[in-house]
């Protein structure tokens, strides 16, 4: 795990407030809310695979939102009490990244759960770059025949 400095260095202001300190990015100001590209979404930290593009749908909340987790394994859930609500918190397992939250209204014949997310916590990796990117064990999700 890298340390507060090198995060600071390697993150912007932005990504480190969302995945360090549990902030949240303007609704519909996240470049992954509006962007429909085939590949998936890790971890800004560290890079764990998070989420499909296949899994990405628009609910109109403002905020990335996925039916489901790519790897359930690299993914934590917590009880979050803040703001006055009660509300399950996403975090990346390895790095510990606030994510955003999750919540029972998704699309019903997904299993009706959203995964609102911040875009500043993740980076999107192009389906023709999995290879190089090292996660080329994702490539068979988006082969059409």
């Amino acid at each position: 795990m890298k340390n507060n400095d090198e995060l600071r260095a390697k993150l912007t202001q932005e990504q480190y407030d969302v995945t360090q300190n549990a902030a949240t990015e303007i609704p519909f100001s996240g470049k992954y809310d509006n962007f429909y590209e085939d590949g998936i979404y890790v971890d800004v930290v560290s890079g764990e695979p998070l989420f499909s593009s296949q899994d990405k749908y628009d609910a109109g909340c403002g905020w990335p939102s996925f039916t489901k987790t790519l790897e359930s394994k690299n993914v934590a859930e917590n009880n979050d009490f803040s703001h006055f609500m009660h509300r399950t918190e996403v975090r990346s397992k390895e790095a510990n990244s606030h994510l955003g939250h999750v919540f029972p209204d998704g699309p019903s014949e997904t299993g009706g759960l959203r995964y609102c997310i911040n875009s500043a916590a993740l980076k999107f990796i192009p389906v023709d770059q999995l290879d190089e990117a090292g996660y080329g064990e994702y490539k068979q999700l988006f082969q059409t025949e």
